[in-house]
């Protein structure tokens, strides 16, 4: 009986644990993959103003 308990409260910490890593991959996921948008935006607008101002 208290094997069997035992085993329970490690297959549900290791379930925890799993969901935590995972949240965790997915928030760096987004995170990253937001600020790659962020800056390719910026280097497009940064390209446009270039031009711009060498056409003057």
């Amino acid at each position: 009986m208290e094997t069997t308990t035992a085993l329970n409260i490690l297959v549900l910490i290791s379930f925890g644990l799993l969901t935590a890593v995972t949240g965790g991959v997915l928030y760096l996921t987004a995170v990253d993959w937001r600020d790659r948008r962020r800056q390719d935006k910026e280097n497009r607008e940064n390209r446009i103003q270039g031009r711009s101002k060498r056409k003057k």
